[in-house]
């Protein structure tokens, strides 16, 4: 798993995934100030990248949940590498809405499932873990059986940590924050500055930037 962290990283960065701006942070959707930015819908764009996603996801699968019976892809981020990864396993697929439609069938769960079956979950980011824990709620509610999630990409905050571990979630990423930092000094894309900046980030993101 330290080689495909250290290479998913590498692609990350090189196709600009995740852009690291210590200097001109970023603002999220929650409206904290971040000096990092990660889109990992752009890794469907690029066809290597895009199949290793999808090879590493298909080996963590087979490795550490060899009874899963169903892939789900959260939307809307990782319904692609879901469906990708079910196609490469030869299993069903289905994917999960962050809420229930208001109109036609009122689905949040989109695809055939029965109840019962074996269920991993691909996601594309855990940054808090509320929006990929919503989605093992989904299923669970609808009576299925989750075995547990992969991501590609977590910032590793505590709150992620405690919610899955809460939630009685295995999760496996195919990187993380600390292995994005250590190949990003690597490869010259930030120095020892940016560094600093993006440790005192990560222990309290919600208030950093605020003067």
């Amino acid at each position: 798993m330290e080689n495909i962290a250290k290479k998913t990283a590498e692609y990350l960065l090189q196709i600009k995934a995740i852009k690291l701006q210590p200097s001109n942070p970023f603002t999220w959707a929650s409206g904290w100030k971040s000096p990092i930015y990660c889109d990992n819908r752009k890794t469907l764009s690029f066809p290597k990248v895009r199949s290793y996603i999808r090879d590493s996801f298909a080996a963590i699968v087979n490795e550490y949940y060899p009874e899963a019976e169903l892939i789900a892809g959260v939307a809307t981020g990782a319904i692609a590498h879901g469906a990708l990864v079910a196609e490469k396993l030869e299993l069903p697929f289905v994917y999960v809405r962050s809420e229930a439609k208001e109109h036609g069938l009122g689905n949040q769960i989109e695809g055939f499932f029965e109840p019962g079956q074996k269920v991993v979950v691909i996601e594309d980011l855990i940054s808090t873990g509320g929006s990929s824990l919503n989605a093992v709620k989904a299923l669970r509610d609808a009576g299925c059986d989750v075995v547990g999630m992969a991501a590609v990409f977590t910032y590793e905050f505590s709150k992620a940590a405690d919610g899955f571990a809460a939630a009685h979630c295995r999760l496996h990423t195919l990187s993380n924050y600390s292995t994005l930092i250590l190949t990003a000094v690597e490869t010259g894309y930030i120095n020892d500055k940016d560094v600093e900046t993006l440790k005192q980030w990560r222990k309290d993101p919600g208030n950093w930037g605020i003067k």
